[in-house]
């Protein structure tokens, strides 16, 4: 957290949150212009926030810079249009991709897998719940007024999920609505959205937020117990339709752990066969240690993906009162810290020898759960 408080600024902003692919002197990869602001940034505030919480709310630079990814979410990652403007479906929404050096983003922009015009909903679920959180911390109403209008938007375009079809497809043309990809497979972060926007009165939720969780509870979960085919496609540069990850899984299993019985009366059983599809399908040792992969295609232990399943598996452990699953979390944990060297510059996989590549896997998306592993085992951080 300290070498990131030194990183320079891009057009107003630590070069971190405007560009993806850095190295280890804050330089970007020549051949990488490509960009995921949604993930990296919504993450990065999540992570933020929960250090800033974590430190006693002391630093102030913290905070400072969980709210220059907001800004930069709302300031320059927008879809073009307005909530008046029907001829779009998807107007002034978060975007899941784009390319380095645009402030903002053009009309046209979509990198990775994703086509020109094409944006991700869930993406846009993640960057809202970011933004209410840093407007409760804040009480800059910017904020909550994106986070509202995101979640409004994926009301507007929500569809009948079932066992093939998830409440909002994978990619879409934000202009048209022509989808790509029946299942998404993160719709955690949507529930979280509409959770916390009913929590603040916005009443109008309330049918959504149980259609999304009944869609969950009754084909989503399901899934992780046979073939887990609605744990497909999550993240930007992959396209397969049957793409399995481990990520939406373990972020819905934090989610049940987090709320318990209050929001499903089975979540010891139903978070127990979310972690269990992920360890049958995305763990495997690497000098004795048990590790965690993306997706199907992809069998490497990204810092972001290693580090949230030794968190959730962590929460899990303890929720469950099992030593042996915690000591298992803690080293995960300890194995992605290995990717930080003495002067706190991180990697994005361990067995990559530069340091620096994707910042999420490096950054945003590890920190969070360094802290909620210390929230479940204080005695971790002495």
């Amino acid at each position: 957290m300290r070498f990131y408080e030194g990183a320079p600024a891009e057009h107003g902003y630590p070069v971190f949150i405007t560009t993806t692919f850095l190295d280890g002197d804050w330089k970007p990869l020549a051949e990488r212009s490509d960009t995921i602001p949604a993930t990296q940034d919504g993450m990065g505030i999540i992570s933020y926030l929960k250090f800033y919480a974590l430190r006693g709310k002391r630093n102030p630079q913290t905070l400072a810079i969980a709210r220059s990814m907001g800004d930069y979410l709302i300031e320059q990652d927008l879809t073009p249009g307005s909530g008046s403007n029907s001829s779009v479906k998807y107007p002034g929404f978060t975007r899941s991709t784009g390319r380095r050096g645009n402030f903002p983003q053009p009309a046209d922009s979509g990198a990775q897998s994703d086509r020109p015009y094409e944006i991700e909903p869930d993406k846009g679920g993640i960057a809202g719940y970011a933004l209410i959180l840093l407007y409760d911390a804040t009480k800059d109403r910017r904020y909550l007024t994106q986070a509202l209008h995101n979640a409004r938007v994926l009301a507007a375009n929500r569809r009948a999920g079932d066992a093939t079809h998830s409440p909002w497809p994978f990619r879409v043309d934000y202009r048209s609505g022509d989808v790509r990809g029946d299942v998404s497979s993160n719709m955690t972060y949507v529930l979280r959205l509409y959770d916390v926007l009913l929590a603040h009165g916005y009443v109008e939720f309330s049918a959504p937020r149980t259609a999304l969780w009944q869609w969950i509870k009754t084909w989503q979960i399901s899934s992780a117990k046979t073939d887990g085919a609605l744990f497909a496609q999550f993240f930007e540069d992959h396209d397969n339709p049957a793409n399995r990850n481990a990520w939406a899984p373990l972020n819905l299993a934090r989610y049940l752990i987090e709320k318990r019985g209050a929001l499903d009366v089975d979540w010891r059983e139903d978070s127990t066969s979310l972690i269990d599809f992920v360890r049958r399908n995305f763990t495997h040792k690497e000098f004795g240690v048990t590790v965690c992969h993306e997706q199907d295609e992809d069998h490497d232990a990204w810092g972001g993906i290693n580090a949230t399943y030794g968190a959730v598996l962590a929460l899990y452990a303890k929720a469950i009162r099992s030593a042996l699953l915690a000591r298992e979390a803690r080293e995960a944990l300890n194995f992605t810290e290995y990717s930080i060297d003495e002067l706190g510059r991180p990697r994005d996989l361990f067995k990559n020898i530069a340091l620096g590549g994707w910042q999420e896997d490096a950054h945003t998306d590890v920190i969070h759960n360094f802290v909620d592993a210390l929230a479940a085992y204080p005695e971790w951080g002495n």
